[in-house]
Protein backbone atom coordinates (compact mmCIF):
# COMPACT_ATOMS: atom_id res chain seq x y z
CA UNK A 1 0.00 0.00 0.00
CA UNK A 2 1.43 3.34 -1.03
CA UNK A 3 1.79 5.86 1.87
CA UNK A 4 -0.51 8.31 2.47
CA UNK A 5 0.47 11.47 0.94
CA UNK A 6 0.19 13.80 4.93
CA UNK A 7 3.05 10.99 5.54
CA UNK A 8 5.22 11.11 2.83
CA UNK A 9 4.87 15.49 3.26
CA UNK A 10 5.97 15.26 6.49
CA UNK A 11 9.13 13.38 5.62
CA UNK A 12 9.83 15.71 2.77
CA UNK A 13 9.33 18.18 5.73
CA UNK A 14 11.57 16.84 8.11
CA UNK A 15 14.00 15.91 4.93
CA UNK A 16 14.45 19.60 3.38
CA UNK A 17 13.58 22.07 6.42
CA UNK A 18 16.29 22.19 9.45
CA UNK A 19 14.38 24.64 11.25
CA UNK A 20 11.72 23.57 13.47
CA UNK A 21 10.03 26.98 13.75
CA UNK A 22 9.83 27.17 9.77
CA UNK A 23 8.34 23.29 10.40
CA UNK A 24 5.93 24.85 13.18
CA UNK A 25 4.86 27.84 10.33
CA UNK A 26 3.83 24.85 7.79
CA UNK A 27 1.71 22.82 10.29
CA UNK A 28 -0.11 26.23 11.47
CA UNK A 29 -0.73 27.40 8.01
CA UNK A 30 -1.75 23.41 7.25
CA UNK A 31 -4.64 24.27 10.12
CA UNK A 32 -6.01 26.99 8.62
CA UNK A 33 -6.28 25.38 5.25
CA UNK A 34 -7.72 22.79 6.96
CA UNK A 35 -10.44 25.22 8.68
CA UNK A 36 -10.89 27.00 5.51
CA UNK A 37 -11.64 24.15 3.34
CA UNK A 38 -14.35 23.05 6.09
CA UNK A 39 -15.90 26.58 5.82
CA UNK A 40 -16.28 26.47 2.44
CA UNK A 41 -17.31 23.34 2.02
CA UNK A 42 -13.83 21.83 0.14
CA UNK A 43 -12.67 18.36 0.54
CA UNK A 44 -9.34 19.16 3.11
CA UNK A 45 -6.71 17.16 2.03
CA UNK A 46 -5.26 19.10 -0.87
CA UNK A 47 -6.01 22.48 1.06
CA UNK A 48 -4.70 21.10 4.02
CA UNK A 49 -1.37 19.23 2.05
CA UNK A 50 -0.69 22.78 0.45
CA UNK A 51 -0.81 24.58 3.53
CA UNK A 52 1.70 22.00 4.83
CA UNK A 53 3.81 21.76 2.32
CA UNK A 54 3.80 25.58 0.99
CA UNK A 55 7.63 26.58 2.51
CA UNK A 56 9.11 23.39 1.87
CA UNK A 57 11.44 24.67 -0.26
CA UNK A 58 12.31 28.01 1.86
CA UNK A 59 16.08 26.99 3.47
CA UNK A 60 17.03 25.98 -0.30
CA UNK A 61 15.62 28.58 -1.95
CA UNK A 62 16.11 31.59 0.80
CA UNK A 63 19.02 33.35 -1.00
CA UNK A 64 17.68 32.95 -4.71
CA UNK A 65 14.03 33.91 -3.73
CA UNK A 66 12.98 34.04 -7.26
CA UNK A 67 13.08 30.41 -6.80
CA UNK A 68 11.13 29.57 -3.62
CA UNK A 69 7.74 27.71 -4.86
CA UNK A 70 9.24 27.41 -8.15
CA UNK A 71 11.27 23.97 -6.79
CA UNK A 72 8.92 22.96 -4.69
CA UNK A 73 6.30 22.50 -7.23
CA UNK A 74 8.61 20.72 -9.22
CA UNK A 75 9.59 18.70 -6.43
CA UNK A 76 6.30 17.72 -5.83
CA UNK A 77 4.85 16.61 -9.08
CA UNK A 78 8.08 14.79 -9.54
CA UNK A 79 7.14 13.38 -6.29
CA UNK A 80 3.43 12.37 -7.20
CA UNK A 81 1.58 14.80 -5.38
CA UNK A 82 -1.37 16.21 -6.54
CA UNK A 83 -0.72 18.73 -9.86
CA UNK A 84 -3.48 21.65 -7.88
CA UNK A 85 -1.53 21.19 -4.62
CA UNK A 86 2.10 22.22 -6.64
CA UNK A 87 0.50 24.92 -8.29
CA UNK A 88 -1.16 26.04 -5.31
CA UNK A 89 2.42 26.24 -3.88
CA UNK A 90 3.97 27.92 -6.98
CA UNK A 91 1.27 30.66 -6.97
CA UNK A 92 1.65 31.69 -2.94
CA UNK A 93 4.90 32.90 -4.02
CA UNK A 94 3.51 36.19 -5.94
CA UNK A 95 6.94 37.13 -7.52
CA UNK A 96 6.00 34.68 -10.15
CA UNK A 97 3.97 36.70 -11.59
CA UNK A 98 1.40 33.91 -11.74
CA UNK A 99 -2.20 34.92 -10.75
CA UNK A 100 -4.07 33.23 -7.76
CA UNK A 101 -7.39 32.44 -10.09
CA UNK A 102 -8.75 29.21 -7.32
CA UNK A 103 -10.27 29.10 -4.28
CA UNK A 104 -7.61 27.25 -2.57
CA UNK A 105 -4.51 29.14 -4.26
CA UNK A 106 -5.87 32.94 -3.10
CA UNK A 107 -6.74 30.66 0.45
CA UNK A 108 -3.10 29.75 0.79
CA UNK A 109 -1.80 33.37 0.11
CA UNK A 110 -3.88 34.37 2.96
CA UNK A 111 -3.45 31.68 5.18
CA UNK A 112 0.22 31.57 5.12
CA UNK A 113 0.14 35.82 5.44
CA UNK A 114 -2.28 35.56 8.35
CA UNK A 115 -0.42 32.36 10.37
CA UNK A 116 2.18 35.04 11.46
CA UNK A 117 0.07 37.83 12.73
CA UNK A 118 -1.75 35.36 14.80
CA UNK A 119 1.19 33.84 16.27
CA UNK A 120 3.19 37.40 16.55
CA UNK A 121 -0.07 38.46 18.57
CA UNK A 122 0.16 35.39 20.81
CA UNK A 123 3.37 35.71 21.45
CA UNK A 124 3.24 39.30 22.74
CA UNK A 125 0.03 38.11 25.43
CA UNK A 126 1.18 37.20 29.26
CA UNK A 127 0.66 33.83 28.81
CA UNK A 128 2.32 33.39 25.20
CA UNK A 129 -0.64 30.75 25.11
CA UNK A 130 -2.82 30.87 21.73
CA UNK A 131 -5.75 29.66 23.96
CA UNK A 132 -5.91 32.81 25.69
CA UNK A 133 -6.19 35.27 21.98
CA UNK A 134 -8.98 36.47 21.18
CA UNK A 135 -9.87 38.07 17.64
CA UNK A 136 -10.01 41.66 18.87
CA UNK A 137 -6.40 41.47 19.86
CA UNK A 138 -5.54 40.32 16.22
CA UNK A 139 -8.20 42.90 14.57
CA UNK A 140 -5.92 45.30 17.33
CA UNK A 141 -2.45 44.32 16.20
CA UNK A 142 -3.52 44.24 12.05
CA UNK A 143 -4.22 47.91 12.36
CA UNK A 144 -0.57 48.32 14.12
CA UNK A 145 1.63 49.03 10.89
CA UNK A 146 4.74 49.15 12.76
CA UNK A 147 3.73 45.09 14.60
CA UNK A 148 5.05 42.37 12.75
CA UNK A 149 6.34 44.38 9.74
CA UNK A 150 7.00 41.30 7.51
CA UNK A 151 2.99 40.59 7.58
CA UNK A 152 2.01 41.46 4.25
CA UNK A 153 -1.89 42.42 5.49
CA UNK A 154 -2.97 43.18 1.71
CA UNK A 155 -2.38 39.40 1.49
CA UNK A 156 -4.52 38.69 4.15
CA UNK A 157 -7.19 41.43 3.18
CA UNK A 158 -7.54 38.99 0.16
CA UNK A 159 -10.08 36.75 2.17
CA UNK A 160 -12.43 39.20 1.38
CA UNK A 161 -12.57 38.01 -2.37
CA UNK A 162 -13.67 34.85 -1.49
CA UNK A 163 -16.42 36.68 0.74
CA UNK A 164 -14.64 36.27 4.06
CA UNK A 165 -14.48 39.07 6.34
CA UNK A 166 -11.32 39.90 7.29
CA UNK A 167 -13.08 39.66 11.43
CA UNK A 168 -14.46 36.44 10.15
CA UNK A 169 -11.13 34.98 8.68
CA UNK A 170 -8.72 35.67 11.96
CA UNK A 171 -11.60 34.08 14.48
CA UNK A 172 -11.50 30.96 12.17
CA UNK A 173 -7.17 31.24 11.95
CA UNK A 174 -7.50 31.42 15.64
CA UNK A 175 -9.71 28.53 16.21
CA UNK A 176 -7.63 26.61 13.83
CA UNK A 177 -4.51 27.23 15.93
CA UNK A 178 -6.04 26.39 18.71
CA UNK A 179 -6.78 23.02 17.83
CA UNK A 180 -3.18 22.34 16.96
CA UNK A 181 -1.26 24.51 19.73
CA UNK A 182 0.74 21.55 20.68
CA UNK A 183 2.17 20.80 17.49
CA UNK A 184 3.00 24.50 17.00
CA UNK A 185 4.04 24.70 20.28
CA UNK A 186 1.41 27.66 21.26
Amino acid sequence: MAMAYRERAILLLEQKLKSVNLRKHCLAVEAIMGELASHFGEPQENWKLSGLLHDVDYEETQDRIHLHSQMASEWLLGEGFPPAVAHAILVHNQAHGVTAETQMERALIYADALSGLIVASALVLPSKKIADLKTENVLRRFKEKSFAKGVHREEILLCEKDRLTLEEFISLGIQALQKESEAIGL
